[in-house]
């Protein structure tokens, strides 16, 4: 265990961070597949903007990488422009 009062906040620090990210990527990751669920265009193209946000704010954060963020955002701007 830590001995320094600095280590054992760096470890609260560390805690609190982790759980913030688990529960942001784990919503985001929820968002993607209710989009991808979707096959009505007006809820899709609705929801993109926002599901694009949820993953530029966990890329920006070093949650998920840049290049899966980008990936991810063309995927479901193609699915959204093949809707009807």
């Amino acid at each position: 265990m830590a001995n320094h009062k600095s280590a054992l906040k760096r470890v609260r620090q560390t805690e609190t961070r982790n759980e913030r990210n688990r529960y942001q990527h784990k919503t985001t990751r929820n968002a993607v597949r209710k989009l991808r669920g979707t096959t009505d265009r007006k809820a899709a193209e609705a929801l993109l903007p926002e599901v694009s946000a949820m993953l530029d704010k966990l890329a920006k954060r070093s949650v998920i990488h840049k290049n899966k963020a980008a990936n991810l955002k063309s995927s479901l701007a193609t699915h959204v422009n093949k809707l009807k």
